[in-house]
């Protein structure tokens, strides 16, 4: 394996020279807008050290290799450059990643994940990722993955709600099937009928699925004298999403999430007030 190379930490460096002999020639803002754009031309810049440039360090490595080196990256405490990451990207997945992902090291499995994207070839070990003891922003970080090609994780997904494993996760990627099956929405539809706890959000995931079939029960749920206002929000929300609309003027003002809510909007009025 090549040696590892901080090319942020040298970067870094060069920007720090740049800036100072630059001093005063820009504004913060456009700062933010050049900075950006020096990184991508550092990406083909050669450095000595490395003896290539950043891009073409990473573009010689195997896909083996490559993932080696994210490790060792990881795992010495070596920032992992965008250089490094783009290269893997490109690579679409390779074996060695998934390898990372079942490591059981957090750091490495969420890079993995990250790295790996929607890339379907990944999903089996997704799923194991989401049934497994992982720490909470791992496993949103996965179902964000299997949302973005929730169709190809159907099967497995809906296998697992009927198993009462993770049905919140599974719900959540289900809301994101393009094709239409009865069996997702009536798993939507009777979860947001049978639970009431979670109705905002069981209600916002027949909004993401767009079957407008649940207008019905949607217009009877926000019509009833015991929803309370963020119910009210999320229901009109969805229904309007499905083409729906719901008319009825509500009295509000008596609810305790209402009162809350305007008194958090007129306390963020008066702190700008006293900043004009």
């Amino acid at each position: 394996m090549k040696k590892l190379i901080d090319f942020d930490g040298i970067f870094d460096k060069k920007l720090s020279e740049y800036m100072e002999e630059n001093f005063g020639k820009y504004t913060e803002k456009q700062w933010e807008s050049i900075i950006p754009k020096l990184y991508r031309s550092f990406g083909d810049t050669f450095i000595k050290s490395a003896g290539n440039t950043p891009k073409g360090y990473y573009a010689e490595m195997g896909d083996e290799e490559l993932v080696e080196t994210l490790a060792a990256h990881v795992r010495e405490g070596v920032p992992v450059s965008d250089f490094l990451c783009n290269e893997l990207q490109e690579r679409h997945c390779p074996d060695g990643l998934l390898a990372l992902m079942k490591s059981g090291e957090e750091e490495l499995v969420t890079l993995a994940v990250n790295l790996a994207g929607d890339s379907v070839k990944a999903f089996d070990v997704y799923f194991d990722l989401l049934t497994g003891d992982l720490d909470g922003e791992v496993k949103d970080t996965v179902v964000e993955r299997l949302k973005g090609d929730a169709d190809s994780a159907k099967e497995r997904a809906i296998d697992l709600y009927e198993k009462h494993v993770e049905r919140e996760y599974m719900l959540e990627i289900l809301s994101r099937c393009k094709e239409r099956d009865d069996r997702v929405f009536d798993i939507l539809l009777t979860a947001f009928r049978t639970s009431p706890d979670e109705l905002p959000m069981h209600a916002s995931y027949l909004a993401s699925y767009g079957d407008d079939r649940a207008l019905p029960v949607l217009l009877d749920f926000i019509d009833r004298d015991e929803t309370n206002y963020l119910e009210y929000q999320e229901l009109k929300y969805a229904i309007e999403a499905l083409g729906g609309e719901y008319t009825r003027i509500r009295d509000f003002s008596n609810d305790p999430y209402y009162l809350e809510i305007m008194e958090q909007s007129r306390m963020a009025a008066d702190l700008a007030d006293k900043k004009n």
